[in-house]
């Protein structure tokens, strides 16, 4: 049944986590729909970076290292993550970004697995994944295949390594199967690698109890730890003795401050460090993660799939009629926090929805995204994007030079 705006306000006021949107600041005539790319800002966030900026580093200076914490907040801000992603607080570590992590954890994966010699992916996924696959296979000899979506179970022959598998599709918002994809994986001898980054912080997961090998994710997407977060990785515990990634550092040490000459790796998790941290953005983070205290995650999920289908409904009624197609799951379960539509004029349309205050997001050739963040995201945002959409199609207000030139950011 098609949602009416009074039907969204009703959903809204009968919503048990409506309250987490105060969490959150809120730029006044904008109607925020790219959560999916870069989360709000958590209210919580800029008086941890005040504390931060002008007491630990401007007073205390690098005895903050210590009094402060700072020194093991990689480790702290890896244990609240480790609750969002099914994980022990001790497999999961916040260092660098999504793409150096997965570097060490594919080189590593390799060195697991030195009978074999061929990294799988799919066709589709996030293309700095497919770099970094392609680079480690470069660095270290061994083959990076891609296959399409069908082809995979069959692909996984002796000689694949690693499977490494974006969880939910950056572009259509596709959520894969992780329990079912990584036994398969693993019964044909290959370990699973995942990349979370459009799946934490609004679905439930559960990591270990589906046997994942391991796991890589950003920081600042449904996270909401700002620009250019640092992002996390999970290893499995069985996995953490014998991993031996490339990128060995001073802070990956047994003992930093020995400053001995020769690498000695730490032991747990504590081997994925590499460099000093960047001790501000990681607090932020840190502060950002507050946002999820007292939240159920299976609670997030049935919002999720409710604000998505609402926005499904609505773009089949209203929206198709102007040249649009749908690209995401129709079946709500098969979705993850976006949806995506298809028009060759995309990325003039999203500029015209932009300078109307409907953020979302281009991705090339022809997608518009929306995603819905459902910690700050209400259903009558939802029908209200789909108003906005609608009149700016039915306007043609995107068929403008202005909103055709194409800026470096899309």
């Amino acid at each position: 049944m098609i949602a009416t705006r009074d039907d969204c306000l009703a959903l809204d006021t009968r919503d048990s986590i409506a309250h987490l949107r105060d969490r959150f600041v809120l730029p006044a005539g904008i109607n925020y729909l790219d959560g999916n790319s870069l989360g709000l800002l958590p209210k919580s966030v800029a008086p941890r970076l005040k504390q931060a900026i002008e007491h630990e580093w401007a007073q205390g200076l690098i005895r903050s290292w210590n009094d402060a914490g700072w020194y093991r907040a990689p480790q702290r801000v890896g244990a609240k993550i480790a609750k969002l992603i099914g994980a022990g607080a001790a497999n999961v570590i916040v260092t660098d970004s999504t793409s150096v992590d997965l570097f060490k954890v594919l080189a590593a994966a390799l060195r697991l697995h030195p009978g074999r010699s061929k990294i799988l992916a799919l066709n589709g996924d996030f293309p700095t994944d497919a770099y970094i696959a392609g680079g480690v296979a470069r660095f270290s000899g061994a083959r990076f295949v891609r296959v399409d979506a069908n082809d995979l179970i069959a692909a996984i022959d002796d000689d694949v390594a690693i499977v490494s598998l974006t969880h939910v599709n950056y572009k259509s918002g596709l959520v894969h199967d992780l329990r079912a994809l990584t036994q398969a994986a693993q019964a044909k001898g290959a370990l699973i690698v995942w990349d979370l980054s459009h799946s934490t912080g609004i679905m439930p997961l559960s990591l270990e109890a589906d046997g994942a090998d391991f796991a890589v994710g950003c920081g600042y997407k449904y996270l909401n730890g700002g620009p250019g977060a640092p992002a996390y990785v999970f290893v499995a515990e069985r996995h953490q003795e014998k991993f031996d990634h490339p990128l060995n550092g001073w802070l990956g040490h047994a003992d930093p401050f020995a400053f001995a000459g020769d690498f000695a790796p730490a032991q747990g998790m504590d081997k994925l460090l590499t460099g000093t941290p960047p001790i501000l953005s990681l607090l932020a983070l840190d502060a950002a993660l507050d946002a999820f205290d007292g939240v159920d995650m299976h609670t997030v999920r049935a919002k999720v799939e409710s604000l998505t289908q609402t926005f499904v409904e609505l773009a089949e009624e209203r929206l198709l009629r102007h040249g649009f197609d749908l690209i995401s799951p129709r079946a709500a379960k098969m979705r993850g926090g976006q949806v995506s539509l298809a028009h060759p004029e995309g990325y003039a349309i999203m500029q015209a929805l932009i300078a109307r205050g409907l953020i979302g997001d281009y991705r090339a050739p022809d997608i518009v995204r929306f995603g819905f963040a459902p910690l700050y995201t209400r259903h009558i945002d939802v029908f209200d994007a789909v108003a906005v959409i609608d009149d700016v199609m039915t306007a043609r207000a995107w068929d403008t030079p202005q909103f055709k030139a194409r800026k470096a950011v899309t």
